[in-house]
């Protein structure tokens, strides 16, 4: 079996967590949803546990951040194309959260763009050229690619 990822999110309405990601292209998992907690599944082996600040209160005894006021990750995403980053992105202001939060970036070989869910959750949705990804970004520019290793956002 693959090896999957569940990212468990506090979320202080889980309905409204459910229609954004729901309106992004997450799918909700009934075996996995109650009034506590919503599975929404993205792929096979990812996952994303909305789960209700008391429920989220029950795995953790650290003190629990504020995501709008610091950001302690960024749950970055693959997406199949440029084009597949940008209709994503173009998603995720009519659910309600809040896109290009961070600049674009733009290195050629690979191009991403972030944004806030609702509860100010930090993501980054990205696509990498095939060759990049499998030669690594030097190779790829030796191979006649664009990305030079000195620019950052275009």
């Amino acid at each position: 079996m693959a090896r999957m990822i569940f990212v468990n999110l506090r979320v202080s309405d889980l309905e409204r967590a459910k229609k954004f990601y729901s309106s992004i292209g997450f799918v909700n998992e009934p075996r996995f949803t109650d009034d506590t907690a919503a599975g929404m599944t993205l792929s096979e082996t990812i996952h994303v546990m909305l789960l209700t600040p008391e429920k989220f209160r029950q795995f953790t005894h650290k003190a629990i951040s504020d995501p709008f006021r610091a950001s302690s990750a960024i749950y970055a995403v693959t997406c199949e194309s440029r084009d597949a980053v940008d209709e994503t992105l173009a998603r995720v202001a009519d659910a309600g959260g809040t896109p290009d939060s961070n600049p674009p970036q733009d290195f050629g070989f690979m191009y991403s763009r972030s944004f806030e869910d609702p509860d100010g959750h930090d993501w980054e949705l990205f696509w990498m050229d095939p060759v990049a990804a499998e030669k690594g970004p030097q190779e790829f520019n030796d191979l006649d690619g664009s990305y030079s290793g000195e620019e950052g956002v275009k």
